[in-house]
């Protein structure tokens, strides 16, 4: 694995570099030889001093960007802290085998990496949110609304209880209803006996 040292605000000595090379060097035996890693050191004098140092480690393996970064009150300390969580995430990529990217691709990965340009991950999040009016409507209706949908649940406004209701298709084909409660606690709620209404 070819490794590449820097410093970001702060010169790198030759035996901190050499220690960094050496100690990424434990990958060797996880990582492609001819897969790149960037390493940065950075000084940061407004944070406390066992948190002064920071070390970032950046890696593109089979095609998927692998970053992590640790501080510490040394460099050296700050290498060790990285190394162990970037070969927690070298052996869970090893568990979970992914489609390789093209070289290419490979090293613009790295360089986003390098440059803090690349995505740290993503979150899920509500992308579109949708508003329809509800009309109070008794069951028999709201299961038929459903059906010409043809979705497998449907929202309406209980015309016998006037609250919010869901009816949804159980797996063995019958019907089955959900009514909120607030601050209520949750119970089965009552069964129905075939083709008849509710049963107490």
């Amino acid at each position: 694995m070819r490794t590449n040292v820097k410093g970001k605000n702060v010169e790198v000595p030759d035996h901190l570099r050499e220690y960094a090379e050496r100690k990424l060097g434990r990958f060797a035996r996880l990582v492609d030889e001819q897969a790149d890693a960037t390493v940065e050191l950075s000084l940061e004098h407004h944070r406390s001093v066992d948190l002064s140092h920071i070390v970032e480690v950046a890696l593109v393996l089979d095609g998927q960007p692998i970053h992590s970064h640790a501080a510490g009150p040394t460099f050296e300390t700050a290498v060790d802290n990285v190394l162990d969580k970037v070969e927690r995430q070298i052996v869970d990529h090893k568990e979970r085998p992914r489609l390789r990217a093209r070289p290419i691709e490979e090293k613009q990965i790295l360089s986003r990496l390098a440059d803090g340009t690349a995505e740290r991950g993503t979150e899920r999040r509500i992308v579109k949110t949708k508003r329809f009016a509800i009309v109070p409507m008794f069951e028999e209706d709201a299961i038929a609304a459903m059906e010409e949908l043809g979705h497998r649940f449907y929202v309406f406004v209980n015309a016998e209880s006037e609250k919010v209701a869901v009816i949804y298709v159980r797996d063995d084909g019958n019907y089955g209803m959900i009514e909120p409660s607030l601050g209520g606690d949750y119970t089965t709620g009552r069964t129905r006996a075939a083709g008849g209404r509710r049963q107490g």
